[in-house]
């Protein structure tokens, strides 16, 4: 029986191709006040945006349920045997040790392996898709483990923000605090290291933070992935994609929108670029 592959939300791994590969989402659990949502189920992005911009009250996020995980594990138990799970960066969220518990404690022969990714949104995406793509080619449990930790090294990000409020708010800043006391005359550019949010750059002006993503990008020898994300800021993904299309092909560059989860730390005019390949 073929291996089956669980993520977190946060991995923004586009919908077609979640379904090509049969990928099992979990959703992060998100809240305005008293209201909860799964992410990229109850709300839709417009829907997100357009309340953080009126809403007094700012949004939150958390770990689903063990049951969650649990009835996730059970559904895939009936058809397979073996389970891998890849979740979000430790550092930034309680999801790894919510799926490793949640396994240690389902019963029967089912073996389910959890794998922290270090990393989040396409970064991590790009982890999840070779997974995918080995475990529908029929490479065993071990097999796609050695594919990750080969991929894992490959794959990185940058990320533009207009501010690094949210994230300061959200208690995800990491060593990029450094930027704070700057934050409202630059453009904060970041990157994730070893699961942590990193100050990758700045830039005078959003055109400028928007050059850096592309001249990231360009500094690969070899791009097997690439992949555009915007929180609210389609006219920028756009712009990028054509932009990127000189240095790989246009028709193969991945178009994500990040998950209501991430744009409650991020705000509205996040943009990131995430890479797999060679330097």
């Amino acid at each position: 029986m073929p291996v089956k592959i669980v993520t977190d939300s946060v991995a923004d791994i586009p919908p077609e191709i979640v379904k090509e590969l049969d990928i099992s989402i979990i959703p992060v659990i998100l809240r305005f006040g008293e209201e909860t949502f799964r992410d990229g189920i109850d709300i839709t992005n417009d829907q997100f945006y357009e309340r953080l911009a009126t809403s007094k009250v700012m949004p939150t996020t958390s770990v689903p349920s063990l049951d969650l995980f649990a009835r996730t594990y059970a559904r895939l138990a009936e058809v397979t045997d073996q389970i891998l799970v890849i979740m979000l960066s430790a550092k930034l969220s309680g999801l790894y040790n919510a799926a490793r518990q949640s396994a240690e404690l389902m019963e029967g022969d089912c073996r389910i392996e959890v794998i922290e990714s270090g990393a989040a949104v396409m970064q991590q995406g790009f982890v999840v898709i070779k997974a995918a793509q080995a475990a529908k080619a029929g490479a065993s449990l071990g097999e796609i483990k050695d594919i990750i930790q080969q991929t894992l090294p490959r794959v990185e990000m940058r990320a533009a923000f207009d501010t690094l409020e949210y994230l300061k708010r959200g208690g995800r800043i990491g060593r990029a605090q450094a930027f704070m006391g700057s934050v409202l005359r630059v453009n904060p550019i970041i990157t994730l290291k070893n699961g942590v949010v990193e100050p990758a750059g700045r830039a005078r002006s959003r055109a400028k933070a928007i050059d850096h993503l592309y001249e990231f990008a360009a500094s690969y020898k070899h791009i097997e992935g690439l992949a555009v994300e915007g929180a609210a800021c389609p006219e920028d993904v756009d712009r990028m994609v054509e932009r990127l299309g000189a240095i790989f092909p246009k028709d193969k560059i991945l178009r994500s929108r990040t998950t209501p989860v991430i744009g409650a730390h991020t705000g509205p005019g996040l943009l990131l670029v995430a890479v797999m390949g060679d330097k």
